[in-house]
């Protein structure tokens, strides 16, 4: 499916962000802005059908970048049926990481598992990226960069492939230099988009609900066999995220509207349970939670409106966002984080209710 830069582009600005000063939000993407399951993975699909004509049968291993592009990597890697891993800014017990940075970043630290590269980088032939947009593709260069020097007697070819791009001549005159290759759906032009960012006004509508009391949490626990931050088979992890469905449709009642959110970088298992819930016949949107500090504006060319502030379900001293929520008949809470306790999960809770919503499910994936 073809698309334009005016259906899915939207500027928004960072919050004390002297490196960049704007945020190119997706409208379609289903991270910042609540998003029909269905429009998001049609956009993935277009995405992961220009990979297929791209690599025919080449044996690749597809790598999403956190956190806004972990589900339409692994969309990708399940229509191309490759092996998938994500970069992640989260903590893995006894790995080793290549480290990198995205220096642009709220948050510029990224890492890659090391110890699960070296179990495939033999077995296949190329290492496709994937990422919502691509500008400067200087944090390509430097991932890419470290993997060579980590194998450097293995010869394997790069790629990346990006929904957006606004590569310029010098990023790509350094793509070439790298032998990296790029395909995208959209090219784009960065250079008003900081003027763009700059003319908007912050207000005030953000908010932060920090719960005062525990609360019992109607929770189903699901057992997966895969764990989207290590290396997957992308055919068992779609498995797993149709099973994980199965489990949630039961909640189901005679609700009209429906909200699933994914938290931070864990997103595809909501959104595909989005779309099953979406395929019964109910108003669904999907959306997650983010690091990413943006402002919010009240005027009405701007993406996001509301914005509210919680502790993290992966690291309580650290601060999440939610944009936009309303009122739902129901939500469900994706989330691979560990629910016993959770501090950013009780935050999130009330977030959610102060918006409204007093029926919520968590939905817990665990590995096995």
């Amino acid at each position: 499916m073809r698309y334009l830069e005016e259906e899915l582009v939207a500027i928004a600005k960072r919050e004390k962000n002297v490196k960049r000063n704007y945020l190119v939000v997706n409208r379609l993407q289903g991270k910042h802005i609540p998003v029909k399951p269905e429009k998001a993975l049609e956009m993935f699909d277009s995405l992961a059908e220009v990979v297929l004509q791209k690599m025919q049968k080449k044996k690749i291993l597809v790598i999403g970048f956190a956190e806004t592009a972990t589900a339409i990597g692994s969309e990708v890697a399940i229509k191309t049926k490759s092996f998938f891993m994500q970069t992640t800014r989260e903590e893995i017990e006894g790995v080793e990481y290549f480290y990198f940075s995205e220096v642009h970043s709220h948050a510029a630290e990224q890492k890659l598992v090391k110890t699960d590269l070296d179990r495939i980088i033999y077995e296949i032939e190329e290492i496709v990226f994937v990422e919502d947009e691509i500008t400067t593709g200087n944090t390509i260069l430097n991932i890419v960069r470290e993997i060579k020097r980590g194998y450097s007697e293995r010869k394997i070819s790069f790629s990346v492939a990006s929904i957006l791009n606004g590569m310029d001549e010098m990023a790509i005159k350094s793509f070439k230099e790298e032998k990296i290759s790029y395909f995208y759906l959209v090219k784009t032009d960065h250079r008003l988009y900081g003027k763009r960012a700059e003319q908007f006004k912050k207000t005030q509508e953000s908010f932060c609900f920090s719960a005062q009391e525990k609360k019992p949490i109607q929770k189903v626990e699901f057992l997966s066999e895969c764990n989207p931050r290590r290396l997957t088979d992308s055919l068992c992890f779609f498995d797993d995220c149709v099973k994980a469905a199965e489990q949630v449709l039961p909640f189901l009642k005679k609700e009209e509207n429906i909200l699933v959110l994914g938290t931070e970088e864990f997103m595809f298992p909501g959104l595909w349970i989005a779309r099953e819930i979406e395929k019964l016949g109910y108003e669904v949107y999907f959306h997650a939670t983010t690091r990413s500090p943006i402002v919010p504006s009240k005027e009405e060319e701007y993406p996001l409106h509301h914005r509210f502030q919680m502790r993290s379900c992966y690291q309580e001293d650290r601060i999440t966002f939610l944009y936009d929520v309303r009122k739902y008949d129901k939500v469900f809470i994706v989330t691979d984080a560990d629910c016993t306790e959770n501090i950013g999960l009780m935050d999130l809770e009330e977030t959610l209710e102060k918006c409204g919503n007093h029926k919520i499910v968590v939905l817990e994936w665990k590995e096995k």
